[in-house]
């Protein structure tokens, strides 16, 4: 590694990649129904860990409210965000509706548990304002 690399731990390598991609993600349960109580948030985090565990992913956060959560996934480029953010509902709702199924049932039905749009947004790194100026400013062959 080159000494003018400093370690940062949000700067991943592959064979031929380097990267930092994050992506913000919000995820709401159908209806935006209040089925969230702090132990199934403490299990759906758990899920959300291993499925992005399988995918090469790191969660960096995870917190929710009564009606929605909120996730700070660190993934590598050879992942589709698509592909992550459906295994991650899938096998979420799937294990959520098996072992609260009871207390879901209350809140939503028909097998649903998630609604099936999310909010995705990429954070992380510079302000784009900038990365535009170091972009403008590079030094174009003449």
């Amino acid at each position: 590694m080159s000494p003018r690399w400093e370690p940062n731990p949000d700067i991943r390598r592959g064979r031929t990649v380097v990267y930092s991609l994050h992506a913000h993600l919000v995820f709401t349960p159908k209806y935006r129904r209040k089925v969230f109580t702090n132990e199934l948030l403490t299990r759906c985090e758990e899920i959300m860990i291993e499925v992005c565990d399988s995918f090469g992913a790191v969660l960096v956060e995870f917190n929710g409210e009564h009606d929605h959560v909120h996730l700070l996934v660190h993934y590598p480029p050879k992942v589709a965000l698509s592909v992550l953010v459906n295994s991650l509902k899938g096998v979420s709702a799937r294990l959520l509706r098996k072992e609260f199924g009871p207390h879901v049932r209350q809140y939503l039905w028909g097998g649903h548990f998630w609604s099936p749009s999310y909010f995705a947004a990429s954070c992380g790194g510079a302000p784009l304002s900038i990365i535009k100026e170091y972009i403008e400013n590079q030094k174009r062959p003449g």
